[in-house]
């Protein structure tokens, strides 16, 4: 499984981005996806997670009313659009595979990860 995300990029406090992530192989709809996060000299983080269905999502507190998680089976893509952001989410946002069907804010629980993408939010 291979993933890559793009859609990164540098913005103003205030702006959006949409970033994506697509996956080779068939088994994507099989498969809970989450997007992380690391700033410089912090550890990476979980910013949101979706079942297979699209159905459930999860968020971190810090993104939580800004950020939405979704995606396209048949695209094998999952996106992460990001609203209002703010000089602390500058970071490398990196996507995953979780080796479970559940939702899951537990960088252990995902085996697959993408390359990173840079976002960076200037004030």
């Amino acid at each position: 499984v291979q993933l890559q995300a793009c859609g990164g990029g540098s913005v103003q406090a205030g702006g959006s981005l949409r970033l994506s992530c697509t996956a080779s192989g068939r088994t994507f709809s099989s498969y809970t996806m989450g997007w992380f996060r690391q700033a410089p000299g912090k550890e990476r983080e979980f910013v949101a997670a979706i079942t297979l269905s699209g159905s459930s999502t999860q968020y971190a507190d810090s993104v939580k009313g800004r950020f939405t998680i979704s995606r396209d089976n048949a695209k094998n893509t999952v996106w992460l659009r990001m609203n209002s952001l703010k000089p602390e989410d500058t970071a490398v946002y990196s996507c995953a595979r979780s080796k479970y069907p559940r939702l899951s804010r537990l960088l252990y629980e995902y085996d697959y990860w993408g390359q990173g993408t840079q976002v960076t939010v200037s004030s």
